[in-house]
């Protein structure tokens, strides 16, 4: 087994550095954090690696200062595996791409069967990956070997990875495809919070009125408290189907709550009190929530028939059709144009003609290769779903 040290002493820190701007071509980048062990998305482990430099690892919660390696790569390319999974721990640390290679979404434009790191790199280079420990409490110290050699070649290969499908692309006429769609994913603006996080509950559609909605959002408030307080995720303090339970009981003493089965969790009764006045307040808040939310969201498509049927037609006319043309690009449906792209011009078409529906679609954040691909096709199938069937003139006649 390689050993590939952490470096978390800052000399260290600033002579890899060095050595990394020294290195030659783009530079590969990953990111490890403690997702279901921490509360926090923070990064626990960046690893790097560039030509004629080496891998190198490096303990973010010991260096915190990480503009030494923003300086020395940040004017070049950096080659990930799922970018849009890494960028915000890494721009939390103040690290932040010029311009990014994404070689799980090269692998989606290419239609590769699989797209998973260990499966693209055995199908570019022949190499066997195990990914024995991608689901690991990375915020473990000292970290084992095992895991940091499993770290290091995460990063090891992802050159040679790209150059391989830098061909593959040129070779299917997709390199511009890529490219917007790489800049997309380094451009594109973060979530806003939702309005109502609570509601996020698993479960939370059993519970009935508003009194007992206000006493899950309590709970749910208590819970994300103490898990930000702790740095724990919220599930392992006590899982959700565990705070749903709570409310199905309605307890009505602090006994009776640690007295329910369902309400386990390695918090649900060292903390017991804690819970206890967040149902409590739940029941005493005078501002109660809603207990439907509007949502701009579209009824399910086996529901357009009796509900819109214009739409219904248009949609079933223009699915087959782009369907169709991924499969002619040789590239996953969702990839030639988001399903719910389709289902919003479908239901409230902005016009039949290509360029009124490549406006719109352009407005939902479909990028312009995409619109070239679909547009006149969507419109095409509109204009045919809107023409009266043989049927309907032979009845009218």
């Amino acid at each position: 087994m390689t050993e590939y040290p952490v470096i978390s002493d800052a000399e260290e820190f600033r002579a890899a550095c060095a050595t990394l701007a020294a290195g030659t071509g783009p530079v590969a980048v990953d990111v490890e954090r403690a997702s279901g062990f921490r509360y926090s998305q923070r990064a626990y482990l960046v690893q790097v690696f560039r030509r004629d430099a080496g891998v190198f690892l490096f303990d973010p919660p010991a260096l915190e200062d990480f503009s030494p390696l923003q300086a020395a790569i940040g004017d070049i390319e950096w080659v990930f595996h799922a970018a849009s999974q890494d960028l915000p721990s890494l721009r939390e640390l103040q690290l932040d791409p010029p311009s990014i290679f994404d070689t799980e979404l090269a692998a989606r434009l290419l239609g590769h069967d699989r797209v998973g790191l260990a499966a693209v790199v055995e199908q570019t280079l022949g190499i066997t990956l195990k990914k024995e420990h991608s689901a690991a409490d990375w915020s473990t110290r000292p970290l084992p070997d095992a895991w940091l050699e499993y770290a290091a070649l995460d990063v090891l290969h992802l050159i040679d990875v790209r150059d391989a499908l830098v061909a593959e692309l040129e070779e299917q006429g997709k390199t511009a495809f890529a490219a917007e769609e790489f800049e997309a994913t380094l451009s594109r603006a973060p979530k806003p919070p939702r309005e109502d996080p609570w509601r996020r509950l698993s479960g939370l559609h059993q519970v009935r009125g508003a009194r007992n909605l206000a006493v899950a959002r309590s709970l749910w408030q208590a819970r994300e408290s103490y898990a930000q307080e702790r740095d724990v995720s919220p599930g392992r303090l006590v899982p959700d189907r565990s705070l749903v339970a709570a409310v199905m009981a309605n307890p009505q003493s602090k006994q009776a709550l640690a007295g329910v089965k369902e309400f386990q969790g390695r918090a649900s009764r060292t903390q017991l009190d804690r819970w206890w006045q967040a149902i409590v307040d739940g029941r005493a808040v005078e501002e109660l929530p809603r207990e439907r939310v509007p949502s701009d969201a579209l009824p399910p498509p086996r529901a357009w028939s009796d509900r819109n049927p214009e739409a219904d037609a248009r949609l079933k006319a223009a699915r087959p059709v782009v369907e169709a043309t991924a499969e002619e690009l040789h590239m996953p449906t969702e990839n030639l144009l988001t399903p719910e792209f389709l289902r919003r011009v479908a239901w409230e078409p902005p016009g039949m003609t290509p360029e009124a529906i490549g406006d719109a679609l352009l407005a939902l954040g479909a990028r312009r290769w995409q619109v070239e691909q679909t547009a006149q096709k969507i419109a095409d199938a509109f204009v045919e779903a809107a023409q009266p069937s043989d049927s309907t003139s032979a009845t009218a006649s």
